[in-house]
Formats: structure tokens, sequence, C-alpha cells
């Protein structure tokens, strides 16, 4: 069995992704990984090269005519995705925002092993842990995805959909049929400095999202984001983090004070998280999946 990781990343260091951590975690499964580095402003290919022997950068350019929803993520991705060679069985996806707990490797790499000579499975289904304002808080609110396809097979007719959350596949925007797996992906998107935290909103509001920036204007004037502000429901995570994130989690500079009463984000967040907790069906789930 052979694995090829893949991933897409640009300004990493300007933005404070934990890049480095989301590469590293997928190399023990990985034989190679292949990452698409767009052209940036920092040392950021730099640091993805410095990772491995094993990684192999793929250097772009963004194409700021696919901003809308976050289309040109997606590009990127497929980029990468696209330039694994055909010896690779499986494809192994990580965003540079995400991370694999090592508690999972023989888990992930069982599945893999195990389905790797069914062609009817598309793919491997991960759970998800979205971390919120800190490294103690994960986000409740049903808008954030419970579970994910991050391993594919290496069959270039799969592509990267909408804003690179999922993949799909002909005809049309057919759903990959995957297999549900005990393993989770550590989401830390909304855990960085607020500094750059606040660099990154601003950067998603033209180049990811493709609006106007006179239509943000009090998001534009902001200097440091208040993640406490956001009032995101939220509870406390409970089990441990990768250990390649001891560094960051240490270095942790900012506070964060959830509203502990703020249970639900709206009504429409209460019915459907109601509905899931009897049922465990959320209501108009969006996914690019189907399981098997």
């Amino acid at each position: 069995m052979k694995v090829c990781g893949f991933s897409f990343i640009r300004n990493g260091v300007l933005y404070d992704y934990p890049f480095e951590e989301a590469i590293r975690s997928i190399l023990p499964l990985c034989d190679e990984v292949i990452v698409a580095v767009g052209r940036s402003e920092d040392e950021t290919q730099e640091k993805v090269k410095a990772i491995s022997p094993k990684i192999k950068i793929l250097e772009t350019v963004w194409d700021e005519t696919a901003l809308k929803g976050g289309r040109n993520l997606a590009i990127e991705t497929d980029k990468a995705f696209q330039s694994i060679p055909a010896e690779y069985d499986w494809a192994f996806y990580i965003q540079g925002d995400e991370v694999v707990h090592e508690k999972d490797y023989p888990a992930i790499r069982e599945a893999m092993e195990k389905y790797m000579h069914d062609p009817e499975v598309d793919g491997l289904l991960f759970n998800y842990h979205h971390f919120f304002g800190s490294y103690d808080h994960i986000a409740t609110q049903y808008s954030w995805y419970r579970r994910e396809v991050r391993i594919i097979r290496n069959n270039k007719i799969f592509y990267s959909n909408r804003d690179a959350q999922g993949f799909k596949k002909p005809p049309g925007k057919t759903k990959l049929l995957v297999k549900p797996l005990d393993a989770f992906i550590y989401h830390y998107g909304w855990v960085r400095d607020p500094v750059a935290m606040q660099q990154k909103i601003k950067a998603n509001i033209h180049v990811h999202k493709g609006d106007k920036i006179e239509d943000h204007v009090d998001e534009m004037n902001k200097k440091v984001h208040d993640y406490t502000a956001d009032r995101q429901p939220v509870k406390k995570f409970k089990g441990s983090h990768p250990a390649l994130m001891k560094e960051r989690i240490q270095s942790m500079h900012w506070e964060y004070q959830p509203d502990t009463s703020l249970k639900y984000a709206s009504a429409k967040d209460w019915i459907k998280r109601t509905i899931f907790r009897f049922t465990r069906w959320y209501p108009g789930e969006f996914k690019n999946y189907k399981i098997i």
C-alpha cells in the first residue's frame, strides 16, 4: 500500500497557520507529501521545504478571478491532487489548519489497508473537533461540519468541491462513497494569534470571498480580533491534543472568556441540535459524501 499526502498553503506564517504541524501530522502515514505552495509574502515555502525530504513542493500562483465562495481554495487543492503519481493507492488530504492526532494512526492505517482492494470505497470519513477562541474550547453550533472526507482513492476523476471542504466526482456533483473512521481531524482555524487572525479575516473578505472591501469598513479597521465578541456557543474540550501542537499551545498569549450562558447561537441552532440529540440526525446537514 502506497499513500501520498497532499495540501496547499499560502502566507502560512503571516496568518499564523499551524501548517508545519498539519503536514508533519500525516507524514508517518505517507510515503510522500505534495504541497501546493502559493506565491507568498513570507517564508512559507522555506518552512515547508525544511519539514522533511518526503515533501515535494508544487509552486503555484492563485487564480484571483476565482475568489467568490472560496473557489480558489478548491483549485489549489486540485493542483496538488492531480500531481500525485499513479503509483499511489490512497491520497491523504490535510489543510493548513488541520492536525491529525498520533493516537489515531493505527485506526487510519488499518482502514486504508482494509479497504484498499474494495473498489466501491471512494474514501474515508473523519470526525472533527473545531476549536474556537482557545485550545480548551470546541465550537458546538450546528453549522460546524461534524465529519468530512480526508482520505480518497487516487482516482483523478475526483475533484475538490466548493471551498475545498470536501470532494465530489462526476457525473455532475456525485457524492463520494465512504467508510467512517474512528479518528478525528483537529481543526485549529479559529485559534490563532488575534492580530494574525484579524489579518486573515481581512484577507478572507476579498481574497476568499471576492467581496468589496468598502462593504466591510468596520472589519477592515480592526487591528486585533476579539474572539469573545463573536459570541460563539462552545464547550470545554476534555481530551488531549496532538503532541505536535504542544509548543503552539504553550505559547498562547491571549485570553478567551466565552459566555458560558450561551448554549445556542439561534433558535434554528437550538431546534437542529435538539433534534440531533434525540434522533442522531441533523436536518439539512450538508454532506459531500454517502456512507456505505
